[in-house]
């Protein structure tokens, strides 16, 4: 009569054999928790670049005044946290041309926005304001 499989000697895994396995096993599943922690790292990192970006959006469509009141100087404030300032400068010389009677000039408007986490955005625009009369 023959004996079944698991009576026989050279039946079964080694602990060596069991040892390897279960490390390879450990390894891939550090291997994977951590290429999860980066993307999770990376998902929190563009969630905070997105809410800076709407936020300087929005400063930009309502804190810059319309084009007939924008004056230079510089406006601060805070809004759900996030810090910011508006600097109207005159950009570049002087825009005077001999001859011609132009109504506007060309301001260079930059919008910096401050995240609670302390990101920064800087948005440069121009804007073209009524010149003054002289």
């Amino acid at each position: 009569m023959t004996t079944p499989p698991t009576d026989r000697p050279d039946a079964g895994f080694t602990i060596i054999e069991v040892l390897v396995a279960l490390a390879v096993v450990a390894v891939s599943i550090i291997a994977i928790g951590t290429v999860m922690a980066g993307n999770m790292r990376g998902v929190r990192a563009l969630e905070q670049h997105v809410a800076l970006m709407q936020a300087a959006r929005t400063l930009i469509t309502v804190g810059v005044p319309p084009r007939a009141e924008l004056q230079q100087g510089t406006s601060t404030g805070q809004a759900e946290g996030y810090r910011w300032t508006i600097d109207v400068s005159p950009l570049g010389d002087d825009w005077n041309v001999p001859g011609a009677n132009v109504p506007w000039t060309p301001e260079l408007v930059r919008i910096r926005v401050r995240s609670p986490t302390g990101a920064l955005s800087d948005v440069r625009t121009v804007r073209l304001v009524p010149r003054p009369s002289e």
